[in-house]
């Protein structure tokens, strides 16, 4: 039994193997060991000395060294982390994505500045006009070139055209990589993507030119988005001929999206999954579905939501994960498209500072967003406005107090006036939904008590002052764990928040981590400070 202060109790069974080396090679103090800890691009070994353990840079494994050798500590940095094929699919130099954040808050600057640096990152296209979605297309194809980048694509139940003209869009500039979320089941949109991007090479293989990674918290959704696109499907866009008749037929061949990102207990839609029983049951079927296919390439698998320490990150990636996804941390961050109240009150948000909303874009289903509970009234008041619309079908059977109540202290005008602008905003982006709400009374209701869902989220991002306790901000728990870990770091004021550095402290400290599990495994036991990395400039 070994003890001497800095890696306590440790209990080892020394091996025949002899360490040769000079004395200077040694690292023995605890400043000297927390160095070559953090140093993770440099291996080590690990030394009995006879009363301590020592650590060494270099030396050699001899039969007549002084020390006995317990192992080796190899080198590894972020970049040894997850699937390599996910990294050469989308090329990143990590397995790491940011995932999408709607009305760009996930930003242009947010997804050139990873993209920069090798990392995925996708734009938050849900919620923009198509003009705004086209001008970030552009801008970024010119800034980043061959950098990695993705386009979200969200389903738009309500809007279905909103969605088509989304996916042409993204045809006609070639964007090669699509973030499906909030999918409920295929829609020949996203198939029509998919599809579209299929052709042979010269040796027979398939050529898939449009990525489609779906974020999905369900197992039926994962499997319908594993499996090859429907016939039915295929042969309408066939009929259309929007895909010719050799697409469809490659189409039965591939799956419709080659990455599902597991998502947990994430921002905004989300299924409050837990991560640790949804990745290995989402793994299992890929693994059968796989197997049942026989696919050239496999499907890749990652894991979202809830991912925001180091500690989480590794524990993902233990799990089998291919990749990781980050959201919440980086709204925060400066390059983020969120006003500058909103970056602060998340550096102060705590882990119970959530709770689940109705969601705009799908109200009349009872879908719900998760959002920050702390310094805004929003879920309260978004589920009173879905608490009436079940009760009454029409604006006209609310009790005229119930009408005055949330036109003075939601609306903040009469609901009349509400009727009016929202009459203007669909008239642009799309009118059809004017003429189901001119004959269905309870359509109407539903567009007005819409238009406070959507205004929140505005409001919130644009800072406004006013506004602040109706502001609506899709995060999750993530924020919270965070925030405690960059406690008393440079990252703890928001000011100083980049997503290049969370993205590096993320993936550095899981790294770090990795290897501090590798001593365990070795019987090497290390005081409590070895085993949290810690956040430097």
């Amino acid at each position: 039994m070994i003890d001497n202060g800095l890696f306590p109790k440790t209990n080892i069974a020394c091996t025949p193997l002899k360490w040769k080396g000079a004395d200077y090679l040694l690292k023995t103090d605890a400043k000297q060991i927390e160095h070559c800890l953090h140093d993770i691009d440099t291996p080590f070994y690990i030394l009995h000395t006879g009363s301590s353990i020592a650590l060494a840079t270099g030396g050699e494994i001899s039969p007549t060294g002084d020390y006995n050798c317990l192992g080796l500590i190899p080198a590894f940095n972020p970049e040894c982390l997850g699937s390599d094929a996910f990294k050469k699919a989308h090329g990143t130099n990590y397995a790491y994505q940011a995932g999408a954040m709607a009305n760009g808050i996930a930003s242009i600057d947010l997804v050139t500045s990873l993209g920069r640096k090798g990392y995925l990152s996708s734009f938050g296209a849900a919620g923009l006009p198509l003009k705004r979605v086209e001008e970030a297309i552009t801008t970024l194809q010119a800034t980043l070139h061959d950098a990695p980048y993705a386009f979200n694509l969200i389903h738009s139940p309500s809007e279905p055209n909103l969605e088509r003209e989304c996916v042409e869009l993204y045809l006609k500039y070639g964007v090669k990589t699509v973030e499906a979320s909030a999918f409920m089941n295929l829609t020949p949109n996203i198939v029509y993507y998919r599809a579209a991007g299929l052709s042979q090479g010269s040796h027979g293989e398939i050529i898939a030119r449009n990525n489609i990674i779906a974020k999905i918290s369900r197992r039926e959704v994962a499997e319908v988005f594993m499996k090859p696109a429907p016939d039915k499907i295929l042969q309408d866009l066939v009929s259309k001929g929007l895909i010719t008749t050799e697409q469809s037929a490659l189409a039965q061949k591939v799956p419709v999206a080659s990455d599902i990102t597991v998502e947990a207990d994430s921002a905004g839609h989300t299924d409050n999954r837990p991560l640790v029983c949804l990745l290995p049951l989402i793994q299992e079927i890929r693994n059968r579905i796989q197997q049942e296919f026989k696919y050239e390439k496999n499907i890749r698998v990652g894991a979202g939501g809830g991912i925001s320490t180091p500690q989480a990150a590794l524990a993902a990636f233990a799990m089998g994960a291919d990749y990781i996804v980050t959201g919440s941390v980086n709204q925060a961050c400066r390059e983020s498209g969120a006003s500058e109240i909103v970056k602060a009150a998340l550096a102060q948000a705590d882990i119970v500072d959530f709770a689940m909303a109705p969601a705009a874009d799908m109200f009349e289903m009872g879908v719900k967003v998760q959002v920050l509970k702390r310094g805004t009234l929003f879920a309260m008041r978004a589920q009173k406005l879905y608490e009436i619309y079940r009760q009454y079908d029409s604006i006209d059977e609310i009790p005229t107090l119930e009408r005055k109540k949330i036109e003075e202290q939601l609306f903040q005008k009469d609901l009349d006036t509400v009727w009016d602008e929202t009459v203007q905003f669909f008239q642009e982006r799309d009118p059809s939904q004017i003429q189901k709400a001119s004959e269905n009374p309870k359509k109407k209701m539903a567009l007005i008590f819409r238009w406070y869902l959507g205004k929140s989220s505005f409001w919130a991002k644009a800072g406004m002052q006013e506004r602040k306790m109706d502001y609506q901000v899709w995060c999750g728990p993530a924020m919270g764990a965070f925030n405690e870990w960059v406690k008393d770091s440079y990252l703890e004021k928001p000011e100083n928040r980049h997503v290049i550095d969370v993205a590096y402290h993320l993936m550095k400290g899981a790294a770090y981590l990795f290897r501090i599990r590798q001593l365990n495994s070795l019987g090497v036991n290390y005081v409590d400070s070895y085993g949290t990395y810690k956040v430097t400039p």
